[in-house]
């Protein structure tokens, strides 16, 4: 049987931490920056962890 391929998506947006919890960066950092105050462009610089809910699942996809 072939060996599992990673999502190369998946594989380039998300982080393993070294205790094994997934990081990720927050959205809406992208475009239309203008109309979004300085304080909230600020607070979506920093990066949290992945959901609980859905970290076994991303976990899967970047192996």
């Amino acid at each position: 049987m072939p060996k599992m391929k990673s999502n190369r998506g998946a594989a380039k947006t998300f982080k393993k931490t070294a205790s094994g919890k997934v990081k990720r960066y927050k959205a809406y950092k992208a475009h239309i920056l203008t109309k979004k105050s300085t304080k909230r462009k600020r607070n979506l610089r920093h990066a949290t962890l992945v959901a609980k809910s859905e970290e076994k699942r991303v976990k899967i996809m970047i192996q």
